[in-house]
């Protein structure tokens, strides 16, 4: 494997080699930040956690070296917070079993940068060396510039793989912006009750960005709750904690369809869900 990035790193928390650690990997999260993988793609974690016939391998991308301070954390140089926050996403990797930590640590700018072709690279190294069956990534419609970065790189990534070696399944998942808005229809609800106190601990290993106006465990855990419970106004569902993703398989499927008109498909047939209902109830 050659990485474009010099700073990569590669945790294995149970200390079992390399390649070892690698292949037995059959979820995967690619995120933009540290926390981003514990947010947005606990269900692949929790589809692993203990099981011996899954493993879930984490790939951050950036650095995190841009993200705030909270307070007493002031003094901090970016270079060190960065480090700061690359200690508390292996500690998360630990806690929850992962198989394997990967941390690209590039900038945010660089993965931003669309003329940037070692992000996409080193992803498409981490894809092949693993081939995941799940992949859990942003969602496209995301309000964060890096995350629709990381999105875009991690699709391209992907499609360079040989077909007979693509995972079986992309999810886009909520973190900077919720996917409540989707049709039903286009929504993958993915359950993870039952695990609250091991969903809050992977989220609290992020301390560093937990401040008394960014609870991000108890932001997290409460959209949970709320996709749960407003999942169906008419009838009682068996989940309790949910998360939203949008099914990006078919992109991964068919390289000729373009996330933009793939992601404007659905805001559209948004668009027309509202409207027909107004137009039904509406008088004329």
């Amino acid at each position: 494997m050659i990485f474009a990035h010099p700073k990569t790193r590669l945790y294995v928390p149970d200390g079992l080699e390399k390649e070892g650690a690698l292949r037995r990997c059959t979820h995967m999260g690619i995120g933009a930040h540290q926390d981003d993988l514990e947010i947005m793609a606990f269900h692949g974690v929790l589809e692993c956690f203990d099981n011996p016939d899954n493993w879930f391998c984490g790939v951050t991308c950036t650095d995190g070296s841009g993200g705030p301070r909270k307070q007493g954390l002031e003094h901090l140089t970016p270079v060190e917070v960065g480090a700061l926050r690359n200690e508390e996403q292996d500690k998360a990797a630990k806690l929850g079993h992962y198989g394997a930590m990967v941390q690209l640590n590039y900038s945010s700018m660089e993965v931003k940068n669309r003329d940037n072709s070692d992000v996409i690279a080193d992803l498409y190294e981490w894809l092949l060396a693993v081939q995941p069956r799940v992949v859990y990534t942003h969602n496209p419609a995301d309000k964060h510039d890096t995350h629709v970065g990381v999105v875009i790189a991690a699709l391209e990534a992907i499609r360079k793989m040989p077909v007979g070696q693509r995972p079986d399944k992309l999810y886009g998942c909520e973190v900077w912006r919720d996917l409540d808005w989707l049709n039903d229809d286009d929504k993958v609800c993915l359950d993870v009750s039952g695990s609250e106190e091991l969903a809050a601990a992977l989220i609290v290993c992020h301390d560093s960005q937990i401040t008394h106006a960014k609870r991000y465990d108890l932001a997290t855990m409460g959209r949970r709750r709320a996709n749960a419970t407003y999942s169906d106004s008419h009838g009682n569902t068996p989940e309790t904690y949910v998360t939203h993703a949008m099914d990006l398989s078919a992109l991964i499927h068919n390289d000729a369809l373009s996330l933009q008109d793939f992601v404007v498909e659905k805001v559209r047939g948004f668009e027309q869900s509202v409207m027909n209902t107004l137009g039904s109830l509406m008088r004329r």
